[in-house]
């Protein structure tokens, strides 16, 4: 898997699941842009899995602490725990926002709910080369 070494200050060290062209020291491995990389520190530890676009100032959107492919049982996982969150929420099950994005784990993807329609917004390329599976 291609992937990146962010610099010792980088905001991905401290939580932060994007990763800015100004914090990545390498790039290894030759990614394309909408590939699935691997992010590490300086030291070769894995930071996790996330979307390259070298043509944004976000290089990288981190979607997993670990190793993972963006696959149809990925999906299916998270969109599964963001329901079972909002169910918790008791938001109303026919009008809500589906998923939202990073704070779902699905960086770049947005879902409404509409009553019977679903609006699905694809807001990075490595979502919307994915949109099939979606």
């Amino acid at each position: 898997m291609a992937g990146i070494v962010v610099r010792p200050r980088a905001r991905i060290l401290h939580g932060h699941d994007w990763v800015f062209s100004s914090e990545v020291l390498k790039i290894f491995g030759n990614p394309v842009d909408g590939d699935v990389i691997s992010i590490k520190d300086g030291r070769d530890r894995m930071l996790g899995s996330a979307i390259w676009n070298s043509k944004s100032q976000i290089v990288a959107r981190r979607f997993s602490h670990r190793r993972q492919e963006l696959d149809l049982d990925f999906f299916k996982r998270r969109i599964a725990q963001a329901a079972e969150y909002r169910e918790r929420r008791k938001v109303n099950p026919r009008l809500h926002r589906v998923v939202w994005s990073e704070s779902d784990g699905l960086p770049g993807v947005i879902l409404d709910r509409y009553g019977d329609q679903f609006v699905l917004q694809l807001t990075t390329l490595g979502m919307d080369q994915r949109k099939e599976i979606l």
